[in-house]
């Protein structure tokens, strides 16, 4: 699929309407996960660039949030429309650069279409309220409060390199339905595939300024983007340590963090065994297990544990393994440092008596699917966020056991509950502390106008459309005061 000409390329950032190289001269190498090689570069940016491109927004933005609603639609349905025209190019970028299948690559681009259509859609009935005074006891009929929802102003938009595309333009749609400016930094391994999907925006004929693409190093303009003066509000999908690190540095600035997390599978001693065995190993395991709602541990009733065990070695085997080139669910990790960290979390089980149920191999970056069985709480593996194919089995003899294990981790994205009791499930539900719960289904993101929530150390803030959309503007209040 890919050619010369484009593993060659050095790619451009996008500022005012127009495709820069920067000032500083330097570039940076993006290497495929699996093809060991460099496919491209994109420019190394100076904070001065940085300056000029949110500057730039500031002036957008104030034309931008004169328009119509419609007239925002109409951009965005021509954004929507250029990436399904270019929807091979892009997947096959996607593929190459995260080395994502191509057919879930393809997916991607679609579903980000479908993203940015609905948006234009919710944004288009969303509504402000009135309040009439004398609802409120010794009130007023002569006040009346118009409450509307107004534009926060410029958005930084940071993405992480798992879902380059979808969780990009998950950011940057709501902020410019809301009549926001947008400063995009794509994670850099995901930069060459984000430049792709502004060139499909730069192709409907955005209003100059509007929207940046920023790429660079994180140690020239990380910080500095996070605790710029012009930024209004912060949207932040990647890892909890950085998340951290961003929430101490941007301070008064409203902030959305999507972050990581532990998601447990919670399976009783009723559940349809089988059923849950496919959808622990569809989340677990899907794209190498890089993603942050995969499922990453297992509680389940001492009980039936063999037989699950069995039935999810089973499953594990039916995996296909190798190059996203062919297809594979399991394919090489983004780099070689996240295979390493999770070999040490490997290592670590099993030298505190875990047992290999099927896995444990590894070439190059690419990890097998690994079931670990036995796994204790004295285990890293246990807590610790992979983000790769390695699924910890831990045994528990009571729903109240799985509960606390499940709570006393740092993170709070989602959870599985697999029981053929509606009940039992609501009561479990009801003591998690996590976003959201998945009751006899695998945790996953979407469908995306559900909200998406993390506590704890997996984020703050609502996602989802409508909710990103009102994450990015903020309400006024103008009160009439009527002659009684």
């Amino acid at each position: 699929m890919a050619t010369n000409e484009v593993t060659l390329s050095t790619y451009k950032f996008y500022m005012n309407g127009e495709w820069k190289e920067s000032q500083s001269g330097q570039t940076i190498d993006i290497m495929s996960p699996y093809l060991y090689e460099t496919i491209g570069k994109v420019q190394a940016i100076t904070k001065e660039e940085v300056d000029d491109a949110i500057w730039s927004a500031h002036d957008a933005q104030k034309e931008w949030a004169k328009t119509s609603l419609q007239q925002r639609a109409s951009y965005l349905n021509k954004w929507a429309d250029e990436l399904v025209s270019r929807q091979e190019e892009i997947a096959d970028t996607i593929m190459r650069e995260v080395g994502k299948s191509y057919k879930d690559a393809n997916n991607e681009v679609l579903r980000t279409a479908d993203f940015i259509r609905y948006t234009i859609e919710e944004a288009l009935h969303m509504h402000g309220e009135s309040m009439r005074g004398d609802s409120f006891p010794g009130g007023s009929k002569s006040k009346v409060a118009i409450v509307e929802r107004i534009p926060i102003g410029v958005v930084l938009a940071i993405s992480p390199f798992n879902y380059p595309v979808n969780l990009a333009a998950a950011k940057i749609a709501p902020a410019l339905m809301a009549g926001n400016a947008v400063i995009f930094k794509p994670a850099t391994q995901g930069a060459i595939s984000g430049t792709k999907m502004i060139e499909a925006l730069d192709e409907a004929g955005l209003p100059k300024g509007l929207v940046a693409l920023v790429t660079g190093k994180g140690s020239v303009i990380g910080d500095y983007l996070v605790e710029h003066k012009g930024m209004n509000m912060i949207s932040f999908t990647g890892g909890t340590n950085t998340g951290v690190q961003l929430a101490k540095k941007a301070t008064m600035i409203p902030l959305v963090l999507e972050l990581g997390g532990k998601d447990p599978g919670i399976v009783c001693e009723d559940a349809d065994l089988k059923e849950a065995a496919k959808q622990i190993v569809s989340g677990a395991f899907s794209y190498s297990g890089q993603r942050c709602t995969a499922i990453k541990r297992v509680l389940v009733h001492e009980k039936v544990a063999d037989e699950l065990v069995g039935l999810v070695k089973e499953e594990v085997e039916k995996l296909t393994v190798g190059s996203p080139e062919e297809g594979s669910m399991i394919v090489p990790l983004i780099d070689n440092r996240s295979a390493d960290f999770i070999q040490i979390l490997i290592a670590d089980a099993l030298g505190k008596g875990a047992e290999v149920v099927i896995g444990n191999k590894r070439e190059h970056n690419l990890i097998y699917p690994t079931l670990l069985d036995h796994v204790t709480e004295d285990m890293r593996v246990a807590w610790e966020e992979p983000f790769g194919p390695v699924l910890p089995i831990i045994r528990v003899s009571s729903e109240d056991e799985a509960v606390q294990i499940a709570n006393a981790s740092e993170y709070g994205l989602q959870a599985s509950i697999f029981t053929k009791d509606v009940n039992r499930a609501f009561r479990i539900s009801g003591k998690l502390e996590v976003g959201s719960v998945q009751i006899n289904g695998r945790t996953e993101r979407g469908p995306d106008h559900f909200p998406f929530i993390g506590i704890k150390g997996s984020g703050m803030g609502v996602q989802g459309i409508r909710k990103s959309i009102e994450s990015m503007t903020r309400e006024k209040v103008t009160v009439l005061n009527l002659a009684e």
